[in-house]
């Protein structure tokens, strides 16, 4: 049973939400004639309204983020009239507390000697754990000296925007920042009942205007792979194909594997760098 301050926050975040992808379209977005200037940006609520095939005060309501009942059929209209992708509509779901199912909160789990043996085994390759709330619980040599983890790196999502190191290496950092932040956004909406990702987020949002600006978007993805491109001081550029994998035996943590892309000298550049740096130690970034 949810309580009722996640209750006000799941129904804060749907107001939001709706209205943020509500005001990213245009009339031409979605076939209606253009009616001149508008006073505000993005399509009125009575255009979002006729496109669904539902009444203007119902949708209003639902955007106002009252405590009405939904069903998946409507809410499907309203993910088709403003656009949503696959991640979107789940998002959707997930603060209309409809389908998918919102799983329950499972406390961080203590890396198992297995999974230790498999990031050791990985090596050269760089690969680590994290929990539901993007914490490291164990990240293996080659990625502390490939990103820079240091010993006071124990969030991944916080480490993206306030590792000096990491940010210097990410050769498209810029461009990868908003999907970081709508994962984070996306991961957090399965859990409403949790108030860790809000404290997360607040306290990054003090320290860092970029992910501030970025959380105020609203967007939401999932993402199970990625490329990550490093200028290493040392080693040069690395290309990665980053792939995360859940570890079903622990709701919310995931298994973050870098392999060297292929049709690169990734590979050897890595094993140069690892036999450079024998027992891990993160190297000097300047």
């Amino acid at each position: 049973m949810s309580t009722a301050p996640s209750h006000d926050r799941r129904l804060a975040e749907l107001r939001a939400f709706l209205r943020s992808r509500r005001e990213r379209l245009t009339p031409a977005d979605v076939g209606l004639p253009d009616a001149g200037r508008r006073r505000t940006p993005g399509l009125r609520r009575e255009e979002v309204a006729v496109l669904a095939g539902v009444g203007v005060s119902w949708y209003t309501w639902l955007e106002q983020g009252r405590d009405i009942k939904v069903s998946d059929d409507v809410l499907d209209a309203v993910v088709r009239a403003l656009l949503l992708d696959e991640a979107e509509r789940d998002h959707l779901y997930r603060l209309a507390g409809l389908n998918p199912p919102q799983r329950t909160a499972v406390p961080s789990a203590p890396v198992s000697p297995q999974m230790q043996g498999l990031l050791d085994a990985w090596a050269p390759r760089p690969g680590y754990i994290r929990d539901r709330h993007w914490n490291f619980t164990a990240v293996n040599d080659a990625a502390r000296v490939v990103f820079g983890y240091g010993e006071t790196d124990h969030n991944c999502l916080v480490s993206f925007f306030t590792n000096a190191r990491y940010r210097a290496v990410h050769r498209h950092w810029d461009a990868t920042a908003p999907a970081v932040v709508a994962g984070f956004r996306a991961d957090a909406a399965r859990y409403p009942d949790d108030p860790e990702f809000d404290r997360i987020a607040a306290d990054l949002a003090e320290v860092s205007g970029e992910f501030a600006a970025l959380w105020a978007r609203h967007d939401a993805a999932e993402h199970t792979s990625a490329v990550k491109a490093v200028d290493h001081p040392d080693a040069g550029l690395l290309v990665f194909d980053a792939t995360s994998l859940p570890l079903p035996e622990h709701p919310g943590h995931h298994l973050i594997l870098h392999n060297p892309q292929p049709g690169t000298d990734a590979a050897e550049r890595l094993a140069r760098l690892m036999r450079a740096h024998p027992g891990g130690g993160t190297p000097t970034m300047s």
